[in-house]
C-alpha cells in the first residue's frame, strides 16, 4: 500500500496562529469524573491483608443479612 503525503487542508483564510494553542484533554477529567466513582488515596495509605479480610467479612455478613431478611 502506497502512503500519500497529507497536505495542509486548512482554508487559506485561516491561519494556525489565529486559532490559539490547543489544550490536550481539557474536558476529559470532568467527563470521566461524572461517569465514574473515583476515590483518590494518599500515597501513604496502603491496603494490607488485614483490611482486605475485614472487607470480605463485612461483605459476607451483609449478604447473609440480606438473605435472612428475604426469608421473613
Amino acid at each position: 500500500m502506497k502512503k500519500t503525503k497529507v497536505k495542509d487542508e486548512m482554508r487559506p483564510e485561516y491561519k494556525r496562529e489565529d486559532l490559539g494553542k490547543g489544550v490536550r484533554g481539557k474536558y476529559v477529567v470532568t467527563a470521566y469524573a461524572k461517569a465514574h466513582n473515583i476515590v483518590l488515596l494518599d500515597p501513604e495509605v496502603a491496603v494490607n491483608k488485614a483490611l482486605l479480610s475485614l472487607m470480605k467479612e463485612a461483605q459476607t455478613s451483609e449478604e447473609l443479612t440480606k438473605n435472612s431478611n428475604k426469608r421473613q
